[in-house]
C-alpha cells in the first residue's frame, strides 16, 4: 500500500468582502491547493491572493471549478449539456492559470455538485475530461478513488489522482454521503485522524453503514472551510509523519 500522500485542501473561496476558511494557516501543513475559479466562490482578487500565497509556501497550484452557482456554493445540480460543462471548465482552468507566472497547474479538481455528478454522468465525466485535454493534456485529475469516473479518465488518456476525503463520511459504495444527511461531515478530530491513517496505510475506511470498503489513495482532502479545519491539518499532518506516511506532492507521486 502506498506510504505516500498528498494532501490537498479546496481554497480561494472567499468573495468580495466575504472571508471563508483559514487558507492562511491551513496551507502551512497541505501540498495541493484546489483553488475557486469564480463559478461557485472566488474573484479575480482572492485568486490572485491564493496563488501568490500557495507559491509563498511551496504549494502545487490547481483549478477548481464548479457548476456557475454562486448562490449555491456550486452545491447544486444545474441541467447543462456536454459542451457547457466541457466549456465552463476550460473557461474555469484558464482563468486561474492565467495569474500562476509560469502559466502551469498541477491539477484541477471539480467542487461540489459538478464533482458528484460527474461520479454517476458518464457524459458529465467525459466532458470533464475532454475540457482538461483540451487545456492541457498533462494535467492530473482529481477524482475519487475506485470510482467510474477515474476508469473513464483513464481511458481517455488522463493522468489521475486517486482522492479520499479526511473529514467526510462515504457511503457503502465509496461515494461521500449526502450534506442532506446527519453524519455527512465528521468533526471528531481524533476519528478523522485515525480514519486518515487507515485509509492510507491500509487501503480500508468504514462506511456510514458499518461496513468496510477499499480505497487506493494518492492524494487526501481536508475542508479548509470545516470548523476547526486548522488544528485539524496540524494534526493529520504531525499523525502522518508518526505513521511513516510521507505528505508529497501528486504530481511526485503520480509521476514517480
Amino acid at each position: 500500500m502506498n506510504k505516500k500522500i498528498d494532501f490537498n485542501c479546496d481554497m480561494g473561496e472567499s468573495f468580495g468582502i466575504h472571508k471563508l476558511g483559514m487558507d492562511e494557516e491551513v496551507i502551512k501543513y497541505i501540498t495541493s491547493a484546489n483553488i475557486a475559479c469564480g463559478f461557485h466562490s472566488g474573484d479575480p482578487n482572492w485568486m490572485k491572493t491564493t496563488v501568490d500565497l500557495a507559491i509563498e509556501h511551496n504549494v502545487e497550484i490547481g483549478a477548481h471549478p464548479s457548476f456557475p452557482d454562486l448562490v449555491g456554493f456550486g452545491r447544486r445540480f444545474i441541467n447543462s449539456d456536454y459542451n457547457e460543462i466541457k466549456n465552463d471548465v476550460i473557461y474555469q482552468i484558464g482563468a486561474i492559470t492565467a495569474f500562476v507566472p509560469n502559466k502551469k497547474l498541477q491539477h484541477v479538481k471539480p467542487h461540489g455538485a459538478l464533482y458528484n455528478q460527474a461520479l454517476v454522468n458518464d457524459e458529465t465525466a467525459k466532458a470533464i475530461c475532454d475540457a482538461i485535454l483540451h487545456v492541457d493534456p498533462e494535467l492530473i485529475l482529481v477524482v475519487l478513488s475506485g470510482s467510474k469516473w477515474a476508469e473513464t479518465a483513464k481511458d481517455m488518456g488522463l493522468k489521475i489522482g486517486k482522492e479520499v476525503f479526511a473529514d467526510r463520511a462515504v457511503e457503502p459504495d465509496g461515494t461521500l454521503v449526502s450534506r442532506s444527511k446527519n453524519g455527512s461531515v465528521i468533526h471528531d478530530i481524533d476519528e478523522v485522524v485515525e480514519r486518515s491513517i487507515r485509509m492510507i496505510s491500509e487501503g480500508k475506511v468504514e462506511a456510514i453503514d458499518g461496513s468496510t470498503i477499499t480505497y487506493d489513495a494518492d492524494t487526501i482532502c481536508l475542508h479548509g472551510d470545516t470548523p476547526g479545519a486548522v488544528d485539524l491539518a496540524k494534526k493529520l499532518k504531525t499523525e502522518f509523519e508518526n505513521s511513516n506516511i510521507k505528505i508529497t506532492k501528486l504530481k511526485d507521486i503520480i509521476n514517480e
